[in-house]
């Protein structure tokens, strides 16, 4: 990585490169370290041709408390105390939509984003695996989308992301209740596609999963995220069309050449993975 990260550790292999929330606060809470680390940390990422995927993790016993209110009350507290003038509700928003930045593009990243998640998942810690691709957990999970609790609304991606994941209908009682919910209610509602018995086990899960999507071409791989995320608030003739129109550049890549020769040869692709730079 070309820049020094104090919210966030790097190891990168294979192709698949793993990000540890390291806090500063306790529980990997997301300080003002953490949101003007990540939008850099994931536009550095992007550029890296060599990354196929990327896994989130929390450090410690938990992936994060979510909001570290003391660390970013200097910050936020001219903001929302006393007497807010105009140019002071212009600073919160500017605000606000910088510490939603990092989340945006976690989910429109060409490369495929998994979070592994154990111990607790609270509010921000929520909103930011909703904007991963694939959620997986360990059994001491719990997730909470507690803002309500704190008098305010979600405002970094939640309510936006949820939705398409878990429904409507789950979203809103998570955000109305505030409530704690376990491992087995968020792989029941589909918050998560697995769960494992211990955080050792997820992880090594989740390595080996983002080993499998980092071993296909990344022309594939992140050709099916743009369509997916292009497909999220259009028809399915909008996402027809669209899909056509991008296969048609494609199925002329020395990947797909590869692959159907192989097939025909029955070995396994050997696909050139310094070459493939995706979109």
């Amino acid at each position: 990585m070309e820049q020094t990260y104090q919210a966030l550790a790097f190891e990168q292999t294979n192709g698949v490169m793993t990000l540890t929330l390291l806090g500063p606060g306790k529980g990997n809470a997301m300080g003002p370290e953490f949101w003007e680390e990540l939008p850099k940390a994931m536009d550095e990422i992007n550029r890296m041709h060599d990354v196929r995927c990327i896994v989130f993790r929390g450090s410690g016993d938990h992936f994060s408390y979510g909001l570290n209110i003391p660390h970013m009350m200097p910050r936020l507290g001219a903001m929302t105390t006393g007497t807010v003038l105009a140019h002071q509700r212009m600073d919160l928003m500017a605000q606000i939509r910088q510490m939603q930045s990092g989340f945006q593009k976690m989910h429109e990243s060409p490369k495929p984003v998994i979070a592994a998640v154990h111990g607790w998942c609270i509010g921000g810690g929520v909103n930011m695996i909703a904007a991963a691709d694939i959620r997986l957990c360990s059994r001491d999970a719990t997730f909470s989308l507690r803002e309500a609790r704190l008098a305010i609304t979600p405002d970094i991606g939640g309510l936006q992301f949820l939705p398409t994941i878990i429904g409507q209908g789950f979203t809103r009682e998570m955000a109305f209740t505030g409530a704690d919910y376990d491992a087995a209610f968020a792989e029941r509602i589909g918050l998560v596609n697995h769960v494992y018995d211990t955080p050792d086990q997820l992880f090594e899960a989740a390595t080996t999963l983002a080993q499998q999507i980092a071993d296909n071409p990344a022309t594939a791989v992140q050709g099916a995220k743009r369509v997916l995320n292009y497909s999220l608030n259009k028809s399915i003739e909008d996402g027809l069309q669209y899909v056509a129109v991008w296969n048609s550049s494609q199925l002329q890549s020395d990947d797909f050449s590869e692959a159907m020769q192989a097939t025909m040869e029955k070995r396994k692709a050997e696909f050139n993975k310094k070459s493939s730079r995706g979109y």
